[in-house]
């Protein structure tokens, strides 16, 4: 039996799963140093790791078929869910964004990520392509309903990448100009009322200081401040793992989590920081082109959405790290620390491979 058939057997595209796992191993790294050394936290990681695998592993099993059949299922949980998190769910620290139960404790706006993009290439399947004007009002309903509870938690950077993970889906579709210049439109006459009744204070001081952090260096522009000194102070190879000055001795706020990039400028420099784009850059050219090798309109908008919402992932936590987007809350996919996060994402990876390997042993019984 030859390694391609074993890894046909499994439904799993080599050539994704060895990027993935380079970029968890490199997570490993720089989690350890992120942490402070926390031993308990690096257990918790590999742990984290290690489920959202066998997650990606089982997904990918799946026929694409069943992922477009149960699509309205899944979002009408979710939607379920983001409410008992709403009458229910512990507050802290002011967010209300965990359900507890008594054997585990998740973050249902995660499960968003995907109930979100999978409904509405399902309601688009049973229109037509490209969705009518009267489609794209009703997907624009289904897209904000999820979106305005996650927002509401507050989690306005989980809001952002469900919002975008739809809005592709209605782009890759085919959506007609008119219709992306009315949902502009309405994206944009939507946005004073997100500022005056939807947006926290705290939230609209990160707006506001990014075009001037020095105005509050120890409050609302702290965080800027010493992720760009942090980031900067690398040059070309870094300090040196483990030798961050900012990072180690914990100038620098939320390390492990939304500002793991700037432990790794600072550590690494920028060879470090082009390693990890180029292992971003290999998912990102397999997805798509795994998205266009797909044998149906399904498998390549919803790979394809994956695969741009990856792309808007990095991009917004990066430029939310060097100072030139608002700080929203948004992790360094696979890299941060945060199991509900990485799981999601490999559930994401995991119907990619579904719909890539099915396609392939489809073609072979043809």
């Amino acid at each position: 039996m030859n390694n391609n058939s074993i890894w046909n057997k499994l439904y799993i595209d080599k050539i994704l799963f060895l990027f993935i796992t380079l970029i968890l191993v490199y997570s490993i790294f720089l989690i350890w140093s992120a942490s402070g050394q926390d031993i308990k936290m690096m257990e918790r990681k590999i742990i984290q790791i290690f489920i959202g695998m066998v997650v990606m592993l089982l997904l990918a099993q799946v026929p694409p078929r069943k992922y477009e059949s149960n699509a309205l299922y899944l979002y009408i949980i979710c939607i379920l869910l983001l409410i008992l998190v709403k009458l229910f769910g512990p507050i802290n620290k002011g967010a209300q964004r965990w359900l507890n139960l008594s054997f585990l404790r998740f973050q249902p706006s995660e499960m968003a990520k995907i109930a979100v993009p999978l409904m509405v290439v399902r309601f688009i399947n049973r229109d037509s392509y490209p969705p009518s004007f009267k489609a794209t009002l009703i997907i624009l309903v289904i897209i904000f309903i999820p979106t305005l509870l996650v927002a509401t938690q507050p989690d306005l950077g989980t809001a952002i990448l469900i919002a975008i993970s739809g809005l592709f889906i209605l782009f890759l579709s085919g959506i007609s100009w008119k219709s992306i210049m009315i949902t502009l439109s309405l994206f944009t006459a939507f946005l004073p009322i997100l500022w005056n009744f939807f947006m926290h204070n705290y939230q609209r001081d990160r707006i506001m200081i990014l075009f001037s952090p020095d105005l509050d260096p120890l409050g609302s522009g702290y965080h800027i401040i010493q992720s760009k000194i942090a980031t900067g102070s690398g040059g070309f190879t870094g300090k040196g793992w483990l030798h961050g000055t900012q990072s180690q001795l914990e100038f620098l706020p939320e390390r492990h989590t939304d500002f793991i990039f700037a432990v790794l400028g600072e550590e690494l420099g920028f060879i470090g920081v082009l390693l990890l784009l180029v292992l971003y850059l290999g998912i990102i050219i397999r997805g798509l082109i795994i998205a266009i090798q797909a044998q149906n309109t399904f498998g390549r908008v919803i790979t394809g959405s994956i695969i741009l919402t990856l792309f808007a992932y990095v991009f917004i936590n990066i430029g939310m790290v060097t100072g030139i987007l608002p700080i929203v809350g948004i992790p360094l996919p696979l890299i941060s620390y945060g199991g509900s996060s990485l799981i999601v994402l490999m559930a994401s990876f995991g119907m990619i491979m579904s719909i890539h390997t099915h396609r392939k042993m489809l073609s072979k019984h043809l």
